[in-house]
């Protein structure tokens, strides 16, 4: 983990999200005019899984910040060294508040306002990630998603239910549930 930086950063809504990054573009200096400037290489942003934290980002962290990319993956709301959610309030954790949240962040560490960016999701990273680009296509370059497949939201659907006729009593989002 070699060179990996650990911030927080307090974004407008008032949380304060640990994000761990590196990489700040090309390793040469290119002139321009009568400077020289050190351009800041496109963004990617790693948003993990379930229960993951950014550490699940770190091969990859590594090595996209060698090849020329700034990496950044956060802790998400309610995850590691991210504070400021209220934990005892579940309805402060839905699709629309993570969201939010990436949002926050991006305006809070990119440099020009409404900069796009490369985004990349794993697991309930990719559901985060997914719903990223369904509401703020604007902010999104390109979107990978690994595990999860996008899937349109149902009004009628419950995900429980259907996880339990899929995949059995045994599957992890059927045991976390209570009562």
């Amino acid at each position: 983990m070699e060179g990996i930086q650990h911030k927080t950063v307090t974004i407008a809504n008032g949380m304060n999200i640990h994000i761990a990054e590196k990489g700040d573009g090309p390793s040469r200096a290119l002139p321009l005019g009568p400077m020289w400037v050190r351009p800041c290489g496109p963004l990617v942003l790693l948003i993990h899984g379930f229960p993951e934290l950014w550490y699940s980002w770190r091969h990859q962290i590594t090595y996209l910040a060698d090849h020329g990319y700034r990496a950044v993956a956060p802790d998400l709301r309610g995850y590691g060294d991210t504070t400021g959610a209220p934990v005892n309030d579940h309805t402060k954790f839905s699709i629309i508040h993570l969201v939010g949240d990436m949002i926050g962040l991006l305006d809070a560490i990119t440099k020009d306002e409404g900069e796009k960016v490369f985004v990349v999701g794993h697991d309930w990273g990719a559901i985060v990630a997914w719903n990223l680009c369904t509401f703020r296509p604007d902010r999104v370059k390109a979107l990978v998603n690994m595990s999860v497949p996008f899937v349109r939201w149902n009004p009628d659907g419950n995900v429980v239910q259907l996880v339990r006729n899929g995949y059995g009593e045994d599957h992890y989002l059927v045991e976390f549930q209570t009562g």
